[in-house]
């Protein structure tokens, strides 16, 4: 009997997965953070799949050391700079690719964007303390939205602030300011008429070789002192230490953020953790219910085709 191993899963949510254990072909084990979780090694040892919980586990020479017996890689969501797939097939481990919803992530991007704007996590914090009207928040109405990319997230959160009668504009790729034209959107002359006028600039493409640290320290120093930076796609995505810098000139004057350089935090007393000005959330993006039951459903299925000999959608062969 096969067994499906599950790493990095901080909450042990899959163990509510239905779709994972419906068929008594494989056992399927989740563990905790890897470097916590006592029953790692053991697990891994003997693991003949992995499903990976987006990109939060790293597949090099030192993890697949630890993993003699795997055949077979299953990525929830597209694959990544997580895996090493050159390295994958060179030792023989099949990679297969799931698919995913992005109405999650753009669902946290707008309750980010609102709480921070509003002011709202404070508010309440000092409520509990015994305070009241400590904050003075504003509304997003009539304010203009930057998209850095235009895929499926950032066409949802468009709408979400058309809805909330916000300006929307896009800048990215030719493909997505085409698209973000076609559409009726706004699309600045220049990159740096973009972050000089929106009020929010939310970051929503993937992190490929083209877009990491694509957005620059030059870039941010070019925002308002009011405006607000979101990032709930990677922090790769931003120049490293740029986003600190750049909040301590004040221009942007806040960040509401949910990745991070190294991911998980423990520690409480984690610089972005102490700034008034930033607002955290540890990676929820696509941490929901229906989303991890159309993700591993998706994930166990390719296992199923796999071992069933089907390999036609192996995708480094």
């Amino acid at each position: 009997m096969p067994l499906v191993v599950i790493p990095d899963d901080y909450q042990r949510a899959t163990k509510q997965i239905q779709a994972l254990h419906q068929n008594s072909d494989f056992d399927v084990v989740c563990l905790g953070a890897l470097d916590r979780d006592a029953k790692a090694e053991e697990y891994l040892s003997k693991a003949d799949a992995l499903i990976l919980i987006r990109e939060r586990t790293l597949i090099d020479e030192k993890f697949l050391a630890k993993t003699p017996n795997l055949k077979l890689i299953s990525q929830t969501g597209r694959v990544a700079y997580n895996i090493d797939l050159a390295l994958c097939k060179q030792r023989g481990i099949a990679v297969v690719e799931g698919t995913g919803s992005p109405v999650s992530a753009a669902e946290l991007t707008w309750l980010l964007i609102q709480s921070a704007i509003r002011r709202f996590a404070p508010s309440v914090a000092m409520m509990k303390k015994g305070h009241w009207q400590t904050e003075f928040g504003d509304t997003v109405a009539g304010k203009t939205l930057g998209i850095v990319g235009y895929g499926k997230i950032g066409q949802r959160v468009a709408k979400y602030a058309q809805a909330f009668d916000m300006k929307v504009q896009v800048w990215g790729s030719d493909r997505a300011k085409n698209q973000a034209r076609q559409e009726g959107l706004m699309v600045p002359d220049s990159r740096a008429a973009f972050f000089q006028t929106s009020d929010v600039i939310t970051l929503h493409q993937r992190l490929v070789k083209e877009t990491a640290g694509g957005i620059t320290f030059s870039d941010l120093t070019n925002m308002k002192p009011s405006a607000l930076l979101v990032n709930t796609a990677r922090s790769g995505l931003i120049e490293a230490g740029a986003l600190e810098k750049a909040l301590d000139l004040g221009t942007p004057g806040f960040a509401a953020l949910d990745v991070f350089d190294i991911e998980p935090i423990w520690d409480s007393n984690h610089p972005l953790l102490k700034r008034n000005n930033v607002l955290c959330s540890p990676h929820i993006g696509y941490v929901t219910k229906s989303s991890y039951d159309l993700y591993f459903a998706s994930a166990f299925e390719n296992i199923e085709r796999y071992f069933s000999g089907d390999e036609s959608h192996v995708i480094n062969k």
